[in-house]
């Protein structure tokens, strides 16, 4: 029998390079806040309506991606050959690229009639244009990332997304700011800058595939049945998410648009910490994937309970912090005294978020290792919308709590996503 520590060292095998990769996603995202925020409060609260809009719209594309990984660690646990799937995953992701991308398009002319403040509604188009026809560089770039970590490749991949957050904050800088012949671009400049990194991270990890393996195309209608089986719920998931997180900004940017700033902030400051507990979620899907193919039911417990573990231990710490030093936190993202008050008040509620955000989303990797997604799907729609956002609009807009009425609903929901998973996978491993 292994000792714990062995089960640690082997999800810090994957989740290690995992975390430097998905840091540096946020780190991307927090160059396009700073930037932004330097520009102008306007430009900051156009991009955060208009990310979140566009973030919606995309998750079940990024969903579905996701299914790559643990459907094909678990063809690997089975002994299968899975480099064959290599064209068959690009093929999937690109085609959900396309229809994001078409979906994007179509809901820009409704942007008028949403209620925002006017001078935002130009602005937030121009993103959402731009952002449209970046989908195909990121489908791209998430399939191969995703065929890579199948075979726990990870360590390349996540260099590469540490390598770009430094080319898109030069590129945000040069493109917002403007820079010799370069005019100042303003919002537009941040979306160009995402297009030319997503599209670079894409064709870089091409290359890599291609010069690491030898790749032939493959045709199996099957592959694509059984990514949609598992992928769909996971979307589905990722989207009820998506959408009440967004939605909060939505709703309180046709209140105010420094509403959706000051959710954007704290959306990024929460993706900051989540991203440890969501690599070590996704070593646990990938080891529990490839136990579960194998029929190693003990190593399938020993990863689960090691794995969640680590991740609730890693988010008390962050709360621990985030407690005892707000203000410091705050104020690196915002020079804005009004905007920094909102995020301030509720730094308490985020503290204690990140707990039962860390828990869960290590359950929800167990789920995906042992294929049992339908239950993320209907936990999230449950918490979210069953609980998050109705609370959430009770106690901000009819109690007049605003956005800390919200974070009170978010709050309660990832609690209610903890006791439902646990609930399900106590029956699962017990048997």
């Amino acid at each position: 029998m292994q000792k714990p520590i062995f089960y640690i060292k082997e999800l810090l095998k994957i989740a290690s390079p995992i975390i430097l990769g998905n840091v540096g996603f946020i780190l991307i995202g927090i160059g396009d806040i700073i930037v932004a925020g330097r520009h102008s409060t306007d430009t900051f609260a156009a991009i955060s309506i208009a990310a979140a809009i566009v973030n919606c719209i995309m998750t079940i594309a990024i969903g579905l991606t996701s299914s790559i990984s643990p459907l094909l660690s678990n063809y690997r646990g089975e002994g299968k050959p899975i480099k064959r799937y290599f064209y068959p995953s690009i093929r999937f992701a690109l085609f959900w690229a396309l229809l994001s991308c078409i979906i994007i398009l179509i809901f820009i002319p409704i942007i008028p009639k949403m209620g925002f403040e006017y001078k935002l509604i130009k602005p937030i188009q121009d993103y959402m244009l731009i952002s449209a026809f970046s989908t195909f560089g990121g489908g791209l770039h998430h399939s191969l990332k995703e065929f890579l970590q199948a075979f726990e490749i990870v360590l390349f991949p996540n260099l590469l997304t540490i390598f770009s957050v430094f080319l898109n904050l030069i590129l945000n800088i040069i493109f917002v700011f403007g820079w010799g012949i370069i005019p100042s671009m303003g919002v537009i400049g941040l979306a160009v800058s995402s297009f030319i990194v997503r599209y670079f991270m894409g064709f870089v990890l091409l290359w890599y595939c291609h010069r690491l393996m030898e790749l032939r195309n493959y045709h199996e209608k099957g592959y694509y049945k059984n990514l949609v089986k598992i992928g769909l719920p996971i979307a589905l998931a990722i989207l009820v998410e998506f959408v009440a997180f967004n939605s909060v900004a939505i709703i309180m940017g046709r209140i105010a648009g420094i509403y959706a700033a000051a959710q954007n902030l704290l959306c990024t400051l929460i993706n900051l910490t989540f991203m440890v507990p969501f690599a070590i979620s996704n070593g646990i899907a990938v080891k529990v994937g490839f136990a579960n193919g194998a029929g190693n039911f003990e190593d399938m417990k020993k990863y689960s309970f090691t794995g969640v573990g680590m991740s609730v231990g890693f988010m008390t710490l962050c709360t621990t912090i985030y407690l005892l030093f707000p203000k410091f936190i705050v104020s690196i993202f915002t020079p804005d005294i009004k905007l920094y008050k909102i995020v301030l008040q509720i730094m308490i509620i985020l503290g204690f978020y990140q707990i039962f955000d860390g828990l869960q989303i290590s359950l929800s990797g167990i789920c995906k290792g042992i294929k049992q997604t339908k239950i993320i799907l209907l936990a999230n729609f449950l918490a979210y919308w069953c609980v998050s956002i109705p609370l959430g609009c009770y106690l901000g807009l009819h109690l007049k709590m605003n956005l800390t009425g919200f974070w009170i609903g978010l709050l309660s929901s990832s609690v209610m996503l903890c006791i439902i998973m646990i609930t399900q996978l106590r029956k699962y491993y017990v048997k």
